[in-house]
């Protein structure tokens, strides 16, 4: 029996309970006064969690450091002035597709993402380089101090980030790999469902590393399982010490508790298997025996544990899978059985059907499985390669592209049938194309959002060779392919979404005086009559206004001419916006708006045709729509 407390409330354990919620690095090991480990504010880590500059620290702690983790953190919180801007010759079916391809430096991506996405990812994969040497990463400028990094991050030219190979003879081998690293899994984190889960793929170099920075970002707590996949049918025997022929994926979730239980539907393979092994069948069809005990000495619950009197009246008492009552009905209709071993010792079973299983709370569900943590079955490299060569008619275009295969393995049990999956190190897209088959054979609608650099292709390199100059123009072109012989009949099962909207970062929309207005002359501000930049489109300050105010991506979008000025509106009624510059936005043309009563609405500044209109606009949607949300630009 529990004891009453008999004390109030320990207001600092849950004030570190709060602090873990928001920022889990910041929750460590601590030593008590009795002598006790307890949980603790890391105070150094937390300070930089909410400063804009390098904070002084650290003291003496346990967790995983290496030169450059400040500036790191630095940059996951900094802001930038970047935008995302449509490209619908790149696109397929543009208006109508929920996916998104954006290409561009990922850790300005998530940044961008943070407002539209916010909750809203249930699963990520990334296949992220694997500091072998060889890889070309990302390597950011953690060497300026913030004022530098804003300036930079706030355009002041350059085109983006800058490739290069991390070596042995770098001194800062691991470092540099984990300060490209952990920024990218802090922004992501966030845009996780409570009840979302991430898998990183990685191999034997840092993957002890990889471990403990998931565990910082997302809480020990949260940590799911080391997967291991054989990615090789057999390992070389040339290799010194062993064959390496895995690898490994570590998966996390958001909140385990929220995540609830892991299942996968059974194949054929798996139903067929059952129904060989099983030598048991009544009027419910074929089933297995499995033991009634709980096995559970972690979770005691004492409804549960009670005797149960067998045929020749032995009693048998342990702690079973139901409760009493659950029991003797289950036993009424034949579903649990007593039986005595070789041994004459009485054993109780319950019947598990092939087709209905009842789960812990009494419903029934899907015959389903358990994950499990050794991927042996799954697709293996040697698929993905086969998979890319016949997606985009070359060979050797991409180094060891991951097997849609085990990506769609992957989803079996980590996304539902209307999930959003991302994936920041898209690579050559397998995860697109796994996501499109998925939803072909589900008949299913998810989602995916993929993210890559503009790596440019070596001139020397196959990929080059066949006309592709970037790896984004590898990814589009397999992913267009895929799309096709979904929608020709080549493969069978439904017709799912293989569209994209491409979407490639770029500097800010808005001129810099926009940011920065007292640092301009007076003299200068003629210059800056309008403070957009003159070579961006209507449709490059739509997304952006999208981005600011938290709009999905991928909402369709419509144009429309409202008294002569051209009108956007997302959603229909979600956002509206009107970005004519040459004054035409009169009241007359703000009253015809309010009348559609858009939940949001942005006009430009330079639109309105005199002081008054613009002073008047708030006051006329109070009075036609309340509801909305007016802004300019």
């Amino acid at each position: 029996m529990e004891k009453l407390k008999m004390h109030s409330p320990n207001l600092t354990q849950a004030n570190i309970a709060r602090i873990a919620e928001l920022f889990p690095g910041c929750v460590t090991e601590a030593k008590a006064d009795d002598g006790s480990v307890t949980l603790a504010v890391d105070f150094d880590q937390l300070k930089q969690e909410l400063a804009e500059s390098i904070t002084e620290g650290p003291q003496e702690r346990y967790h995983l450091n290496w030169p450059g983790k400040r500036e790191a953190l630095l940059t996951a919180n900094a802001p930038i002035a970047k935008t995302l801007r449509p490209f619908k010759e790149d696109s397929v079916d543009f208006e109508n597709t929920k996916n998104l391809f954006i290409e561009g430096d990922n850790l300005d991506a998530l940044k961008l993402l943070q407002e539209s996405y916010l909750g809203r990812v249930k699963m990520i994969y990334i296949d992220p380089p694997y500091n072998t040497g060889h890889d070309f990463l990302y390597e950011d400028d953690f060497a300026e101090n913030s004022k530098e990094y804003l300036i930079r991050t706030n355009q002041k030219g350059g085109q983006g980030v800058i490739l290069t190979t991390n070596t042995d003879a770098n001194g800062r081998f691991h470092s540099d790999w984990l300060s490209m690293i952990y920024p990218r899994l802090k922004l992501a984190r966030v845009l996780l469902k409570d009840d979302g889960i991430i898998f990183v793929s990685i191999d034997d170099n840092e993957v002890t590393n990889l471990r403990k920075v998931l565990d910082e970002i997302f809480g020990e707590d949260n940590f799911l399982q080391q997967l291991v996949w054989k990615r090789h049918a057999g390992g070389g025997n040339d290799s010194r010490h062993f064959a390496t022929d895995h690898e490994y994926i570590l998966v996390y979730a958001k909140n385990k508790d929220s995540l609830g239980r892991l299942r996968m539907p059974l194949t054929d393979e798996d139903k067929q298997d059952y129904k060989l092994k099983d030598r048991y069948f009544d009027s419910l069809g074929p089933y297995k025996t499995k033991s009634f005990s709980r096995m559970r000495p972690d979770d005691p619950r004492p409804t549960l544990t009670y005797d149960i009197t067998t045929p020749d009246g032995t009693k048998v008492r342990d702690t079973w899978k139901w409760e009493e009552s659950r029991f003797l009905k289950a036993l009424e209709e034949e579903k649990v059985q007593l039986r005595k071993d070789r041994n004459g010792k009485w054993q109780v079973e319950y019947k598990m059907y092939l087709n209905a299983i009842d789960d812990e709370e009494g419903e029934a569900e899907e015959k389903t499985k358990v994950p499990r943590s050794l991927l042996i079955d799954v697709e293996r490299n040697s698929e993905g390669k086969k998979q890319l060569r016949e997606a985009i008619g070359k060979d050797n275009i991409f180094n060891n592209p991951k097997p849609t295969g085990l990506i769609k393995h992957l989803m079996s049990f980590g996304t539902g049938p209307n999930d959003i999956i991302l994936d920041f190190f898209a690579g050559s897209g397998s995860t697109g194309q796994a996501v499109m088959e998925l939803n072909q054979l589900q008949n299913s609608s998810r989602r995916f959002i993929l993210i890559q650099l503009p790596e440019l292709c070596d001139e020397k390199s196959e990929a080059f060779r066949a006309g592709y100059k970037a790896i984004p123009e590898i990814t589009k072109a397999r992913l267009r392919s895929v799309g096709k012989k979904i929608h020709s009949g080549q493969t069978e099962g439904a017709h799912p979404d293989t569209g994209f909207r491409v979407l490639k970062i770029d500097t800010s929309n808005m001129a810099d005086v926009y940011y920065s207005p007292d640092v301009f002359e007076k003299l200068n501000l003629d210059l800056f009559v309008d403070n957009i930049k003159t070579d961006r489109k209507p449709e490059d300050l739509l997304f952006q206004v999208m981005l600011d105010w938290g709009v999905d991506l991928a909402m369709p979008i419509s144009k429309e001419k409202i008294q002569g000025n051209e009108v956007f509106f997302v959603d229909d009624n979600a956002l509206a916006a009107c970005f004519d510059a040459h004054s035409g936005i009169d009241e007359a043309f703000v009253k015809e708006l309010a009348k559609r009563q858009p939940l949001r609405v942005v006009f430009r500044d330079a639109g309105f045709k005199d002081d008054a209109t613009k002073i008047n606009v708030e006051q006329i949607f109070k009075l036609l729509s309340p509801g909305t949300e007016v802004k300019c630009i």
